[in-house]
């Protein structure tokens, strides 16, 4: 099965994060957004991958070559995001059979994708609480009838996860008008394959839409055991030539990886995941699930919990992180501290677009892109986003985005 991958946005809604780095390339756990989507899809028996680049292409091509995990590898150019159904246009011509379409930014399991696979034509369906924000699927004796986005009063609670399996011919439905919101859809496209053929319903036990920042936190929490999962024999898992000091302390699955280095009083409570080159300590404590990643500083008398610290960036010593995202080459100056907690209990919102909305989590930090400074002392409240490159005064609160 042909499986191409949409794989060319920027992610708006994940900024300031993908200001230099595309979505699907931001890191989960062991690796990229986008590399789980493929190892799903190859386990499920993937027999070519195709990969609709845009935004940062070059990422996801040096990243994926032009082989991975045994199959061929391809690319196809969409200079211009102009919705799912062109992605799915620039991608016809490696096009030679049934082929499966996925989002880059979705996670699910390979069992499920192997059921889709075996079902052309197809899409896959997930079951949420409230399906008011998404494209609902309504169905007849487990075939679709129709797709009714976003709607007002959903008539079922069962979405549309974005994951298609369609035959060859469906290349020549691509033709279709601009949405309203000028877009061209591929649900429009699933529209004209409904009312020509019978596409069957594949429910999926697995789903998760990583758009916006605190489901790239989820996400890490979801993926970082299985990460961890090949500990066997051990309570960690350290490369060779990592420095663990003899006054550490490393409980339940940490994966240390070459050139690590974990100062004396260093206390990691796994699932924790700790990049190559990365730098931990003295006397910090870090509390899974958290992903520090390669060449990272984490100081010393530092906690970070629950969070993903980017490439090189570096936590200052005696400052707190909690339930964040601090971006690449951060650098949170001593004393640094997020607060995660909002003190009437409600859910923590952050900015979106230009609008605020909740998170659902009790506790969320704050989500710093790249390149940011903090002084001496900083205070960050829950929920704020600092773009990048932004700076901080010694001793200041921040209580708003900038």
């Amino acid at each position: 099965m042909q499986v191409i991958i949409l794989a060319a946005g920027r992610g708006t809604r994940m900024g300031p994060l993908t200001e230099t780095i595309p979505k699907p390339m931001l890191p989960v756990a062991d690796r990229p957004l986008v590399a789980h989507v493929a190892d799903t899809a190859v386990d499920a028996g993937a027999t070519e991958l195709v990969f609709t680049v845009g935004y940062g292409g070059e990422q996801v091509r040096e990243y994926f070559g032009e082989e991975y995990a045994g199959v061929p590898v391809h690319y196809a150019d969409q200079p211009d995001q102009l919705g799912t159904a062109d992605a799915l246009r620039v991608a016809v011509d490696h096009v030679n059979g049934p082929f499966a379409v996925l989002n880059g930014d979705n996670l699910c399991r390979a069992a499920d994708l192997d059921t889709l696979f075996d079902s052309v034509p197809a899409v896959g369906a997930y079951r949420v609480e409230d399906p008011s924000s998404y494209g609902v699927l309504m169905t007849e004796d487990g075939v679709v009838t129709e797709v009714v986005e976003k709607p007002a009063d959903p008539q079922t609670n069962t979405i549309n996860a974005g994951a298609y399996a369609f035959p060859e011919d469906v290349v020549d439905l691509l033709d279709v008008p601009r949405s309203e919101r000028g877009e061209l859809e591929l649900t429009d496209v699933l529209d004209r394959v409904i009312e020509r053929d019978t596409v069957g319903i594949v429910d999926f036990e697995e789903w998760m839409d990583v758009g916006r920042p605190w489901e790239l936190l989820e996400a890490s929490e979801r993926r970082l055991p299985t990460a961890t999962r090949r500990l066997r024999d051990a309570d960690a898992e350290v490369a060779g030539d990592a420095e663990i000091h003899p006054d550490a302390t490393l409980r339940g699955a940490v994966i240390c990886e070459p050139g690590v280095e974990v100062g004396p009083g260093v206390v990691i409570d796994g699932p924790v995941l700790l990049r190559s080159g990365s730098l931990i300590g003295p006397n910090a404590y870090v509390r899974g699930p958290t992903l520090v990643g390669p060449e990272a500083r984490i100081g010393h008398a530092v906690e970070v919990k629950n969070s993903v610290v980017m490439a090189d960036a570096a936590i200052g010593h005696l400052s707190y992180v909690g339930d964040s995202i601090i971006g690449p080459r951060v650098n949170l100056g001593a004393g640094t501290n997020v607060a995660n907690l909002r003190h009437d209990d409600e859910p923590v919102s952050v900015t979106v677009g230009d609008r605020r909305v909740s998170t659902g989590r009790r506790k969320f930090g704050t989500v710093i892109g790249p390149d940011v400074k903090t002084g001496i002392q900083t205070g960050i409240q829950p929920g704020v986003t600092l773009s990048a490159g932004a700076r901080t005064a010694s001793g200041e609160i921040v209580t708003r985005d900038r």
